[in-house]
């Protein structure tokens, strides 16, 4: 099953026994850098193929296909004896192996990064749980939302005095996978030097920490808690905030550099801001948070938000309309996604005959762009094609 060399991880296999988000989707950036990936499923599949209250898209649910296009698929028992060496042939002969089972389940399977280096001594090995392989909460269920909670993330939205904010999308889930994908080129990286394998463990927690140093960080360095900013920005400013206009949509600003907050005052024309000692400097606004906001309300309120955007944008001032997701996807360049067939799903879109589309990897590059033109697999569905190249290679 060679594929050509045109994308930067072409060659490298990857057998694939995550399920669910976090797992599957450092899987997805690696296969639309390249690589091939092998989704080892149960016999029932993923438990992500039947996600949501959508019964029409049962097996192809849009999270499944959210971190799947592009991989192939054979479901395995692997408590059963002939169906586990089929495992350990397919993992014989990948380069990477990701699994996000609950700390010790894949050793108990007798597939640990101990056994495997065993046949495979160069081996990137990366086990993805909710709180690591040795910490103390090592056997505590974890799911986004419970990591959300935990980590402190929660308490970073809102403002002070209101209950905790949920982030409105997995985050945590998909922060993880895209920690394990870097950790796992970083592997890949060093064997290519060393020719040594590794053991990889990234747990949703300390990827949720990483992911908020620029909250976490000051805590350490200066040892008080982060205040909760609701809508202002990390700067604290009050011109960095939401704002109402005209006709009732919202714009964000993000004016937090000196040169820009002269601009804004400019285009406003409110020069006599610059000079005004309650706005003069960052501490001044900040110290008169609510008379700069009480300013900007009156004035931003004259305009359509659309308009704001385009006026305060063009003048390089940073300014967005708060979008819904569906009005965001009309922003979106269409280099941005994927036309992808979605196999067995009865299914009209806009694009129409099956097709969807699904995102990128977030970035370009130029030879060896990311993407896949090849759907999601069916449960079970590249069976014959594994068995055959299993049986031919040996």
């Amino acid at each position: 099953m060679s594929q050509p060399l045109a994308q930067p991880l072409s060659g490298i296999r990857v057998a694939d026994f995550s399920h669910v988000m976090a797992g599957p989707f450092a899987t997805h950036l690696l296969c639309l850098m390249g690589a091939e990936v092998i989704k080892i499923e149960p016999l029932k599949g993923d438990g992500f193929r039947n996600y949501g209250s959508n019964r029409d898209f049962d097996g192809m649910s849009p999270a499944f296909v959210a971190a799947n296009v592009g991989k192939k698929s054979i479901a395995l028992n692997l408590k059963d004896p002939a169906d586990l060496e089929i495992a350990r042939r397919i993992v014989g002969k990948s380069q990477v192996l990701v699994e996000n089972y609950r700390p010790g389940v894949i050793d108990r399977l007798g597939l640990g990064y101990d056994a495997v280096r065993q046949f495979r001594p160069d081996i990137v090995f990366c086990s993805v749980s909710g709180y690591g392989q040795n910490s103390p909460q090592r056997n505590w269920p974890a799911i986004d939302n419970i990591v959300q909670a935990t980590s402190g993330m929660m308490m970073l939205s809102g403002a002070e005095g209101e209950p905790p904010v949920r982030v409105g999308f997995p985050i945590v889930d998909t922060l993880t996978g895209q920690t394990a994908a870097v950790a796992i080129l970083g592997a890949l990286m060093q064997r290519e030097r060393t020719g040594q394998g590794a053991y990889i463990d990234v747990s949703m927690l300390e990827a949720s920490m990483a992911f908020m140093t620029s909250a976490l960080t000051p805590y350490l360095v200066t040892g008080t808690a982060l205040k909760r900013l609701g809508n202002t920005g990390y700067s604290e400013l009050p011109t960095a905030g939401l704002f109402v206009a005209r006709d009732g949509r919202h714009i964000s600003l993000g004016v937090v550099q000196e040169n820009q907050f002269v601009q804004l005052a400019r285009l406003l024309g409110q020069d006599q801001w610059l000079a005004d000692p309650r706005y003069a400097t960052t501490d001044a606004r900040r110290a008169n948070f609510a008379a700069m906001v009480a300013e900007l309300e009156a004035i931003l309120v004259t305009r359509d938000a659309a308009e704001w955007e385009r006026l305060l944008s063009e003048a390089g001032i940073p300014c967005g309309m708060v979008r819904r997701v569906d009005e965001a996807a009309q922003l979106c360049d269409p280099a941005a996604l994927l036309d992808v067939h979605l196999p067995n799903v009865p299914i009209s879109s806009h694009q129409g005959n099956g097709h969807v589309a699904v995102p990128n990897a977030g970035f370009r590059m130029t030879p060896g762009n990311p993407g896949t033109s090849q759907p999601p697999p069916v449960i079970d569905g590249n069976r014959d094609e594994i068995l055959a190249w299993l049986d031919a290679d040996d």
